[in-house]
């Protein structure tokens, strides 16, 4: 308003303005004032006139740089102006407030040299913050209101500032059930620095309130408790029920007993949050958690009305609300709802469609005549809001074909009695062809890596399916931030395509694994491994690559060392290339491995643990292997070729027999996967499903060789081997949350594994075989391509436990048969880049056998348990568990029948 003001009112006064600047000699105090009679005469003049402005002067900024102030105004010396008529001196004081700098700008004119103009251009600066303090709060709310006032010291303090920072510490205060927040703002001036204020906060929190009952009346055809439950933020009070036994006799009706008194006598408590109890005298209050917030109250009562729309009430209302305190100051809320009739669908009707016909739309609305009226289901159906992740409406099955500038709109033609017909007036449109695809965000990875999984692609017909599709691959390449890899559609309705914007955000995706230890006699132990998940080959010796590593390319090469002092060491590499060639999803991996196991012991001479070649198992392998995706059945499909290659060298060490200490054994092998993976995530999946099923088999060398034998089968192993696997993810309830990342999601998984032999006149190989228990972690029988199936709650060694195998107490641990069926339910704690944290709880039920004549598949070893996942980016899954073997328990003591497993880096079997 003072701009505005100074604008208007300054021409035709500014000769009044003018006499505190014009150059005037004043004698004595009856002398009078001399004023420039051009500025006088200006100052009375209507005639338009162009000047020149021969100077500009900065007047009243103390801690701002003039020749700033005079490029931010737009004026320059040379300039010229009309006056009056001319609105260069109106844009620059605009330019100057509008930098939130001054309390006040003004612009006058101080000296005429005939067509040459001077003006000063006078400012008052705004002082800056330099604290804030809040009177009238805990030191836990003022810490919360430090961030959410927004104030940031030695930003200039205006108006618009104070007003923001009052508005949130209302909220602040009201979300937490105080009413009549009042907020007073004192400014004082700070002596330690110039044109610097402090702001005092002083609060005055008002009464906090809680609701102590909330009443419906009005409500005929729903419930009471029906209706509180549509409160999502406005709950009435908890309370602790107390549950008498049916004979009371001994207190007298309406006699108040003490807490102790019903404990001792009865010992037994329940929550609950109603107000009905079982017992008027029984009642007692534990504690409050329901705070009234306004805001809150108002959606709230939207949501009713909301429910009362889905149940067919559509001339629903909220007729009053009344809110009024008991004697402990606390809220009674009573609603008057008026619900109107119950309406139901009638006929329903197309009009516009050309592309399908009625019958086939009739029967993906799945609305029929009698069907109780419902908009916001009627509107889902039709696809009017179409989503990401899709509602199976007509709106997706336009979409899906094309039909991006697709539109629907219900209309009501007819209602009578309690019956509304429908005409479902439709806009096809052409179907739109993708035009441009443009990606940004990918700071490190390669453009050309994040296109090559996009089903949405220049030229091709654009298909909601391929959008959803294109999210969930990139999303699994495991680079990016899940929650923001987002797809921008913009529909260019003049040639009918549309642009697809991708943006993403990088997020790390190495992983690092580290451990240490130091054990008596064996020295030092421990774990080095190093993952890169996006690592560029091509650019290895390109030193502007290295920073600090080549990357961006997608590719992933694995380095791990290992070792247990001189006991145990094992070297790992393994290199994988997604897309060999660059044009199809076609895998290769190359790994090698080698390891190596020494024998020994104490040595009273040294007094030192001694290991020696001469007692040594060490191995050596390769496996290459080839994955090309599929597209027939889908292309979720993937089918896998892999040679593997072991090479074990015995040196005085017994393998499997006394018989077999010295020499070579060589195990060669051909494997073949098929695979289908959908799951939507890879870290925390909550829909799809992994299935895997497999089949690895040896030559048959005894097919060539009559005198092949169990002793020959140590050094040349023969053998088939099976697996199948099978994996469901399925989302329970409504997703909770602001960002709606948080549900409950069931894991249910199956897993069988049989070894099998090409003659029955040999035993079962001693290689390859399947082991169960523990936490799955691989231990030196992982030399031998064992299988390590976690079993939580149950120990790997008591695999045979007589309680559960009754039929193989004396059988080698080592299975060639297990079962294992898992069911997990698990929560989100946290999802976003930097970690991603869930807790779960699990029943599992599995069990190995060493022969098939003892294969009995409801003989299972039962366990439940609870457990909790971290995945951090830099280390990869952290895991605990503990597990309680039901099978195991013995007296109803858990003594031996619980356990703690810790997982590292992967998730077991």
């Amino acid at each position: 308003m003072l701009r505005s003001l100074l604008i208007r009112v300054f021409l035709p006064t500014f000769c009044l303005l003018m006499i505190t600047v014009a150059k005037a000699q004043v004698a004595d105090s009856t002398q009078p004032i001399s004023v420039d009679p051009d500025l006088i005469a200006l100052g009375n003049s209507k005639t338009p006139k162009e000047y020149i402005i021969a100077g500009i002067k900065i007047t009243g900024s103390k801690y701002l740089d003039e020749s700033l102030l005079i490029s931010i105004s737009g004026l320059t010396v040379g300039d010229k102006v009309m006056i009056p008529g001319g609105d260069n001196f109106s844009k620059a004081i605009t330019k100057l407030w509008a930098q939130n700098l001054f309390s006040n700008v003004g612009i006058y004119f101080t000296k005429i040299n005939g067509n040459d103009i001077y003006i000063e251009i006078n400012v008052a600066e705004r002082p800056r913050l330099a604290n804030f303090y809040f009177k009238g709060a805990t030191k836990s709310e003022s810490d919360d209101l430090k961030t959410k006032t927004g104030l940031i010291k030695g930003r200039v303090i205006t108006e618009n500032m104070r007003q923001i920072a009052e508005e949130n510490i209302k909220r602040y205060y009201a979300d937490k059930g105080y009413q009549g927040v009042t907020v007073a703002i004192n400014a004082v001036k700070d002596a330690s620095s110039p044109n610097r204020e402090s702001l005092n906060f002083v609060i005055t929190k008002g009464t906090k309130v809680h609701i102590n009952q909330i009443n419906f009346y009005g409500n005929e055809q729903v419930s009471e408790a029906k209706l509180k439950k549509q409160l999502k933020d406005t709950k009435e009070m908890t309370r602790l029920t107390l549950f008498p036994p049916q004979d009371t006799s001994k207190f007298g009706v309406n006699k108040q007993i003490t807490f102790k008194e019903y404990v001792d006598n009865w010992g037994f408590l329940s929550f609950t949050k109603t107000k009905e109890f079982i017992d008027p005298y029984f009642r007692f209050k534990l504690f409050s958690t329901s705070k009234f917030n306004e805001k809150k109250f108002a959606t709230d009562k939207e949501k009713i009305i909301d429910y009362y729309n889905s149940l067919g009430y559509r001339d629903a209302v909220i007729v009053d609300d009344d809110k009024h305190y008991n004697k402990k100051n606390q809220m009674d809320i009573d609603i008057k709802v008026d619900e109107g009739n119950k309406y139901y669908f009638g006929n329903i009707t197309w009009k516009g469609n050309t592309k399908y016909p009625d019958s086939v739309l009739s029967m993906l609305l799945a609305i029929k005549k009698g069907d109780v009226y419902n908009l916001d289901n009627l509107n889902k159906k039709l696809g009017k809001q179409v989503s990401m992740e899709g509602g199976g409406g007509i709106g997706d099955l336009y979409m899906d074909d094309g039909y991006l500038f697709f539109r629907v709109e219900p209309v009501e033609t007819a209602v009578y009695n309690d019956t509304i017909d429908f005409e479902i007036r439709m806009t096809e449109g052409p179907q739109a062809m993708i035009k441009n695809v443009t990606i940004a965000g990918n700071d490190k990875t390669k453009e050309y890596v994040i296109r090559r999984e996009l089903r949405t692609v220049p030229g091709d017909q654009f298909s909601r399916t391929a959008l959803v599709r294109s999210v969930r691959e990139i999303v699994n390449l495991g680079f990016f931030n899940q929650e923001k890899v987002t797809p921008v559609p913009v529909p260019n309705p003049d040639d009918g395509t549309v642009d697809i914007n991708w943006t993403v955000e990088e997020k790390s995706s190495d992983q690092l694994e580290l451990s240490a230890g130091w054990g008596g006699g064996i020295g030092l132990t421990g774990t080095v491994g190093v993952s890169f998940n996006n690592f560029s080959i091509k650019n290895i010796w390109s030193k502007t690559a290295w920073d600090p590593l080549p990357t961006g390319d997608g590719q992933k090469l694995s380095l791990r060392v290992q070792a247990n002092g001189k006991a145990y060491q094992s070297y790992n590499l393994s290199f994988t290339e997604p897309w060999l060639g660059g044009k199809k999803r076609n895998s290769l991996t190359i790994s090698l491995y080698r390891s190596a196991f020494k024998t020994g012991g104490y040595n009273y001479g040294t007094n030192k643990y001694a290991y020696s070649d001469t007692n040594s198992l060490k191995n050596f392998g390769v496996v290459i292997a080839l994955g090309k995706q599929l597209k027939w059945p889908d292309d979720y499909f993937t089918l896998t070729y892999s040679l593997n290659y072991t090479r074990y060298n015995l040196t005085n060490y017994s393998l499997f027999t006394p018989q077999f200490r010295n020499g070579y054994s060589t195990n060669l092998s051909f494997k073949i996967a098929l695979n289908r993976y959908s799951l939507n995530q890879p870290i925390y999946p909550s829909q799809g499903s992994n299935f895997l099923m497999s089949a690895q088999f040896t030559p048959p060398y005894s097919a060539f060789n009559s005198d092949y034998t169990d002793q020959k089968n140590f050094k040349l192993p023969e053998y088939m081997k099976y697996r199948l696997t099978s994996e469901w993810y399925i989302p329970i309830g409504k997703a909770m949350g602001a960002d709606k990342s948080r549900q409950f999601v069931l894991k249910a998984a199956v897993k069988y594994g049989f070894m099998a032999r090409y003659t029955s006149k040999l035993d079962f190989s001693p290689f390859e075989r399947f082991q169960l228990g523990d936490a799955g972690l691989t231990n030196n029988f992982g030399l031998l391509g064992y299988d390590i199936v976690s079993q939580r709650g149950y120990p790997v060694y008591q695999n045979s436990d007589p309680r559960v195998n009754p039929d193989q107490q004396a059988a080698s641990q080592f299975f060639v048969m297990f079962n294992k069926y898992t069911l997990e339910l698990r929560y989100p704690f946290a999802t976003n880049p930097s970690s991603t944290i869930y807790g779960e709880a699990f029943f599992e039920a599995a069990n190995g056998w060493y022969d098939y004549r003892d294969y009995n598949p409801f003989r299972l070893r039962r366990d439940v348990g609870v457990g909790v996942r971290f995945f951090l980016p830099m280390f990869g899954l952290l895991g605990f568990d503990y597990g309680i073997g039901l099978d195991r328990i013995e007296n109803g003591s858990l003594k031996n029948a619980s356990r703690f497993t810790f997982m590292l880096g992967f998730e077991p079997e």
